[in-house]
């Protein structure tokens, strides 16, 4: 692979191009109007402009995505996360102008995208799911009737889609009618799919993915779990690898589970396997996210094993680097996710320019970001300026150097969840018990 372009933007877009560089691989980074002034840009070895502000006129262009693929006459294209990392028709515009989609191929993320048909992938594999319906609900009275059967409270989901969007609680029948049409204009805004389907709510989850990543070859190995259970609705704002709070059983039983479902729907490339565990320690699967995930590094760093790089070289043609029985837990990793947005009011968005920017580093600290001072955080995208992991043989250890990296850093000009990390590291429910799913959201 000579030429990759970079479908993507941001602080992911950097993680890419870095690793391109490391593999001898030129870059092309596209962007939208809004962040044409952006520095990010001189690091690729060349950018095109794809289109105006709007996400769906740029990043979600597939059309004009692929017109900068044949312009520069790329092997390959890495989506990231996001955008249209998982989106089947772009993967398979990719296979179908022999370009190289960095991922897994395009009817496998149409299997795995589609909630219900994921779900009996996993039941296949024979793997534990949430009761529910068995493929996708249209009809609300049908709906209602699935909703009796499992007992409420229940959660509808979108079909097409994730990160909270089109996902209601329905705590009784006399909601369900209004709940279930919101979940669904929702989802079909968001994903051009209205469809949904309806399980039945677990009460205070650890949401536990193990994370995966196979080649051409048919091999598949997993890179053990990341505990994502510190969430504000339904956003992950804190993760961390390994589990604490399971045991080697539970463990092994998780990983396995991940596997059978990867080996169930051939799958090839980086992937990560969703479950939500109970207080028993009993899971059930919820998803499989077919792509790179934000907290990806996470994984990295307890494992020494570079995703990223792993994607690429898969993507080549080429046999895992790595084997499951090398695989260790070499570190604990926890990773914060800083966004500009105001805690304190309802956690609104906060665009603006960054007047100064004094990054932390030191011992055992990695930090992914794109922004520097004199930086404009545009009002059109996700709200996340960095990921500040940091890394250390013991979790307490872990703590204390993000508690110390966090402090450290300084962001000026706009509104930052900064504090309210930090409150969450040094909580004695964080520290010693851990967060459940819902425990953001109730406090």
């Amino acid at each position: 692979m000579r030429k990759v372009l970079i479908a993507n933007r941001g602080e992911i877009a950097l993680r890419i191009i870095r690793a391109c560089k490391e593999l001898n691989i030129k870059t092309i980074l596209i962007y939208s109007e809004a962040d044409k002034g952006s520095k990010l840009l001189s690091l690729a070895d060349y950018s095109i402009n794809v289109g105006p502000s709007l996400s769906t006129l740029s990043y979600l262009n597939k059309e004009s995505i692929l017109s900068a693929c044949i312009l520069h006459n790329v092997d390959g294209v890495h989506p990231g996360y996001g955008f249209l990392s998982e989106n089947y028709y772009f993967s398979k515009l990719c296979e179908n102008l022999n370009i190289k989609f960095i991922g897994p191929n395009a009817e496998v993320i149409k299997l795995m995208g589609d909630k219900s048909s994921a779900r009996n992938v996993a039941i296949k594999a024979g793997v534990p799911v949430i009761p529910g319906s068995s493929s996708t609900v249209i009809n609300p009275y049908l709906g209602l009737e699935i909703a009796k059967r499992v007992g409420f409270p229940v959660i509808i989901k979108a079909n097409g889609g994730g990160g909270g969007k089109g996902m209601r609680l329905v705590l009784s029948k006399k909601t369900f009618f209004k709940d279930f049409y919101s979940a669904s204009n929702e989802a079909f805004k968001a994903f051009s799919d209205g469809r949904v389907y309806i399980e039945k709510y677990i009460k205070d989850p650890r949401h536990i993915e193990v994370q995966v990543i196979g080649d051409y070859k048919g091999n598949i190995v997993h890179l053990w779990e990341r505990d994502c259970s510190v969430q504000r609705k339904y956003q992950k704002v804190i993760e961390e690898g390994p589990c604490f709070f399971i045991n080697k059983k539970t463990r092994y039983r998780l990983t396995e589970a991940a596997l059978a479902i990867s080996r169930e729907c051939k799958y090839s490339n980086a992937g990560t396997v969703e479950f939500l565990v109970n207080e028993c320690g009993k899971f059930f699967f919820i998803e499989m996210n077919t792509r790179l995930q934000v907290e990806h590094g996470v994984t990295e760093l307890a494992t020494g094993v570079d995703i990223v790089k792993e994607q690429i070289r898969v993507s080549c043609g080429n046999k895992l680097s790595v084997s499951q029985k090398n695989i260790k837990i070499l570190n604990h990793v926890i990773e914060c996710r800083v966004n500009a947005e105001e805690p304190l009011n309802k956690f609104y968005p906060s665009p603006g320019s960054i007047k100064f920017y004094i990054p932390s580093g030191g011992p055992n600290i990695r930090v992914e970001t794109h922004i520097y001072t004199g930086y404009k955080i545009p009002p059109y995208y996700d709200s996340m300026l960095m990921k500040v992991l940091a890394y250390s043989p013991t979790r307490y250890g872990c703590i204390r150097s993000l508690v110390r990296a966090l402090s450290e850093l300084k962001i000026g000009g706009v509104r930052t969840n900064i504090n309210f990390c930090i409150k969450i590291l040094k909580s004695n429910t964080f520290i010693f018990k851990g967060f459940t799913t819902n425990y953001i959201d109730s406090s």
